[in-house]
């Protein structure tokens, strides 16, 4: 089978064998309402009242979202206006930690029998894709069309990165068993985990716990960026092709996240929904990379002073990978539900943007087989008949275009400009 193109990065995995620490209780935590993909919540409490792990606080009625739940025991002491890392703002409820973790009593097992109970224990919970992109996991559920096929995302191809490769270590009879229990529920028949063969120790262990379970086979794959994006992985694992305007449902294929599987099973045994986030902390300005157990929301600033980081060598700060992360704008910034990893960079040899040489490197990288210097230019000329001619909606922005250009062109940015112009949601045309 032909394999989708892309890039080789240096893993750095420097944490893949640092058993996950957790982080002492943090004082107080900042609960922005949206800290996953669609609409935000509301919050339901008031200034002075007393919370408890696991006590919804934030609720919706949006399809396309899921509740927020107190990720501390103690008081709120605070309901204000949060900026996001995105840029966007949301209220946000702050509590003060009495330090006793103290469990909401609604925290109970969950006996789940049917598909329905499934999507409902999803949502109740408040899960979303642990692999870094936040989409509501009940939507994925719920799909109306029939799938055969559950793919297993446990590629993590980010350099750096290593939360969920700790979780498949550390918890692999969860994984298993949240994989068994969603086949079950969700009538699927066969199940393809992708794993990049630079977690060997990984691979050995899934194979192991699926030794009684035939219809579940473990893909080792390349370690190539990036392996572990939705239509790279259903393809190398399974042969379909996701096409454009289509989802992974429409081709019969339901996609989660390891840490995703193996925290819905964990769910039905303790009723206690999405409070805390596994994180590897990393970088060149970090001294202790490690990888950490902490309550949703705790500031950024707590995982760095853990981790040891260099204040003053910090110049870039991102949440998730090197190549698809999100800059934040502070470290008091708090950890929300989609981190899977922290890294604090110190300041990057600084590349001039020169004119395209034509080389075509950035054709040759490209997972989606696009023109990214035929984008660029259409992008420069506004002309939407080309955009979508040259199909910039297929581009996922995994950068590999951008890292292996030689002239140092924004193409990946441009590409995301592109399609907001194709989408009318354009705001400026700044690189």
């Amino acid at each position: 089978m032909k394999r989708c193109k892309g890039i080789y990065l240096s893993h750095r995995k420097h944490t893949a064998g640092a058993e996950t620490e957790r982080l002492p209780l943090p004082a107080t935590v900042i609960l922005p309402m949206s800290m996953h993909m669609g609409a935000p919540c509301r919050p339901m409490v008031a200034v002075g009242d007393s919370v408890m792990v696991g006590q919804q606080i934030g609720e919706t009625t949006e399809a396309f979202s899921a509740p927020i739940h107190a990720s501390v025991s103690g008081k709120v002491t605070a309901i204000q206006e949060h900026l996001c890392a995105n840029g966007t703002k949301c209220p946000a409820v702050v509590i003060e930690s009495d330090g006793n973790q103290t469990i909401h009593p609604a925290c109970q097992p969950k006996e789940l029998h049917t598909k329905e109970a499934l999507i409902e224990a999803a949502r109740n919970s408040g899960c979303v894709g642990l692999g870094g992109a936040g989409f509501p996991t009940h939507i994925k559920l719920s799909a109306q069309k029939p799938m055969d096929m559950l793919v297993v995302n446990a590629a993590e191809c980010e350099p750096y990165l290593t939360s969920d490769c700790r979780q498949m270590m550390e918890s692999t009879a969860d994984c298993i068993a949240g994989i068994v229990m969603i086949m079950k529920l969700m009538s699927i028949a066969r199940c393809r985990i992708g794993v990049e063969n630079n977690k060997p120790a990984a691979i050995r262990r899934l194979a192991e716990a699926c030794r009684e379970h035939p219809e579940i086979e473990v893909i080792p794959l390349s370690s190539m960026y990036p392996q572990g994006a939705e239509k790279v992985l259903i393809y190398h694992t399974t042969g379909r092709v996701i096409t454009e305007g289509t989802l992974p449902a429409d081709h019969g294929v339901l996609l989660l996240n390891i840490s995703t599987c193996a925290f819905l099973y964990q769910y039905t045994q303790t009723g206690i929904p999405l409070v805390e986030r596994r994180v590897t902390v990393d970088g060149t300005a970090v001294r202790k990379p490690c990888n950490l157990l902490v309550p949703i929301s705790t500031p950024v600033r707590l995982l760095l002073e853990y981790a040891e980081y260099d204040a003053a060598q910090m110049k870039r700060l991102l949440s998730g990978g090197p190549m698809m992360g999100l800059p934040l704008y502070s470290v008091d910034t708090p950890i929300c539900k989609p981190n899977n990893g922290l890294l604090a960079m110190k300041e990057l040899p600084a590349h001039k943007q020169t004119a395209c040489i034509r080389c075509g490197r950035c054709m040759r990288a490209c997972p989606m087989q696009l023109m990214p210097m035929a984008l660029e230019r259409a992008y420069a000329q506004k002309d939407r008949k080309a955009l979508e001619r040259y199909r910039v909606m297929l581009c996922m922005n995994c950068g590999c275009c951008s890292y292996v250009c030689p002239a140092s062109r924004p193409l990946a940015a441009t590409n995301q400009l592109a399609k907001s112009l194709l989408s009318g949601n354009e705001r400026s045309n700044d690189l």
